[in-house]
């Protein structure tokens, strides 16, 4: 009788932890396409993180990463057809200036990424040394012109002062072929690769001089309005994946190799300093929290650069509404 007894609570409680415990295999994810702006990259470490260890697949999300063009994916985002994209700050305002219902839901990078990277010969120290520079730079779009900008404000200069060189996404092909002596790219891509190859360059870290509103997640005032659980779900787990790969670098680096084709063939060294070039942009007492203050700025560049044409009301281009 005892023997029983045993049995028929062990099989009791073996049924309770079953239908305790769901069976996330079998349920029915989210698939969600995410552009990302940019190409496969190290610098998605906290994406490819967040995958790997299963943040997104335990918040009931399939993720499938799209290296559009940032603009293709505030476009889609904003036409309801995705619920989410990357971007960067100054994207959404001048999306919202527009008439986009698009509202950014999370801060990935603390520090606006942008740098101008110059040879060293040159003396470039402060922003007030490119005066009289010829600058090459991908075109007048984007964060990379945003962040000339900037830098040229905060050392009292304006676009006559320098001149401007389109040259496309060849900054460091260009420089090192001695075509260019200055350009503008991102604090963890350009200066990284130029020294790699041996050539010595100062660096005007945009952040150094001016805060702005950086990278982060977008997503569309339809699915905040009718599913804000999918954006908290998502936010959540993208923060732990940025958490980890803040705390542990090491093993984000060997989570993220089979995100990006021919990893092995990059090299290492390189590889390892944009990884921990991007995490100290990124760092923050609350990772995920929009500063007003970033948004603020942001806008006032782009009212001097008559990029917007008045000023809007920020409360609804940005929300920490979803931040743990």
């Amino acid at each position: 009788m005892f023997r029983k007894l045993v049995l028929l609570m062990l099989g009791l409680s073996l049924m309770l932890t079953a239908c305790g415990k769901p069976n996330v295999e079998n349920e029915a994810l989210t698939h969600i396409r995410l552009p990302m702006g940019y190409i496969p990259n190290i610098q998605y470490a906290p994406f490819y993180v967040a995958v790997e260890k299963g943040y997104f697949a335990d918040a009931g999300i399939e993720i499938e990463f799209d290296y559009s063009f940032e603009t293709k994916g505030v476009e889609l985002v904003a036409a309801g057809e995705l619920p989410f994209a990357v971007v960067s700050g100054e994207q959404v305002l001048l999306a919202r200036a527009q008439g986009l219902p698009v509202t950014y839901v999370a801060a990935w990078y603390q520090q606006y990424p942008v740098s101008v990277v110059a040879k060293s010969e040159l003396g470039v120290i402060v922003p007030q040394d490119l005066k009289g520079k010829k600058i090459g730079l991908p075109g007048l779009f984007g964060a990379s012109y945003i962040g000339l900008r900037a830098l040229l404000a905060a050392g009292k200069l304006t676009e006559a002062d320098v001149t401007l060189d389109a040259i496309g996404f060849n900054q460091v092909e260009l420089m090192a072929a001695g075509q260019q002596d200055i350009v503008v790219g991102y604090a963890a891509n350009e200066p990284i690769q130029l020294r790699a190859q041996g050539i010595a360059v100062t660096e005007l870290r945009v952040a150094d001089y001016a805060q702005l509103a950086a990278n982060g997640l977008l997503a569309s005032e339809k699915v905040i309005a009718e599913n804000p659980e999918l954006v908290r779900a998502f936010v959540g787990a993208f923060l732990k994946g940025l958490k980890d790969t803040i705390a542990n670098p090491d093993d984000a680096f060997e989570l993220s190799a089979s995100h990006i084709p021919n990893f092995a063939d990059l090299n290492a060294d390189v590889q390892r300093q944009v990884l921990d070039v991007s995490t100290g942009q990124w760092q923050a007492q609350r990772l995920g929290y929009s500063d007003p203050q970033a948004w603020e700025n942001m806008q006032n560049v782009l009212l001097d650069m008559g990029l917007l044409a008045e000023k809007m009301d920020l409360s609804k281009a940005f929300t920490n509404e979803f931040i743990p």
